[in-house]
């Protein structure tokens, strides 16, 4: 099996590269801590799975997905976070990403194990993983129920301490208008003022998606 790895730790990328190589028998074509280098690797490369990393110097991990996606849909992927809040997970169950391991509890043996069932076609996804998704859906007023693109937009630059103004410089809206999302986010998510939003933002992943001035919602 051909393996493209992406991940900025030094070791822990020394670590992966040592036991698929030596430990499971598979080649790794190629590797980098770069997400802009990952795009050119794997589309030169075309290898049997991409190990991926979220966490880039340079690029949100789930670019790179979408950027290679682009121009080659077959390539496999399988996601390694130390990130397990509700909305990393969301965005992973929704980037089209054939598996996902948390680092903070998942084994050798799981990586194994997923390494085998994402090259296979199957795909493979931590317990973590599972147990949010289930929960997500069960809660009538999860986030992904009450909010919309746009609010979890703006939710995400609440949590990073922005005000109004800077959230409209962001996403090129007026800041009456972000004012308007910010009631409404209030009111969907029963949360009680700004600071009690910062913390619901931070303690649910919303401030690890980094958003960027743009024509519309940085998110899928």
């Amino acid at each position: 099996m051909n393996i493209v790895i992406v991940e900025d730790h030094l070791m822990f990328r020394d670590v992966i590269r040592k036991v698929c190589a030596h430990q499971f028998g598979h080649t790794v074509v190629a590797e980098t801590e770069s997400g802009e280098r990952a795009v050119e690797l794997i589309i030169e490369h075309q290898p049997d799975v991409v190990i991926l990393d979220l966490s880039l110097p340079d690029m949100d991990g789930f670019n790179v997905v979408d950027r290679v996606f682009a121009v080659t849909p077959s390539v496999r992927f399988l996601v390694l976070s130390a990130h397990c809040d509700d909305y990393t997970l969301f965005r992973v169950e929704k980037s089209g990403v054939h598996g996902f391991i948390d680092k903070n509890s998942n084994t050798i043996d799981a990586l194994q194990e997923a390494l085998t069932a994402v090259a296979a076609g199957r795909v493979y996804f931590s317990t973590a993983f599972q147990q949010a998704k289930l929960a997500r859906r069960m809660d009538p007023r999860s986030f992904t129920k009450v909010l919309t693109e746009w609010e979890r937009a703006i939710l995400s630059l609440i949590g990073q301490g922005l005000n109004d103004e800077e959230i409209a410089a962001r996403l090129n809206l007026s800041p009456r208008t972000v004012q308007t999302h910010r009631s409404r986010i209030l009111r969907k998510l029963d949360i009680k003022g700004t600071p009690k939003l910062i913390a619901f933002a931070i303690e649910h992943g919303f401030t690890q998606v980094p958003t960027k001035r743009s024509n519309g919602p940085a998110f899928p």
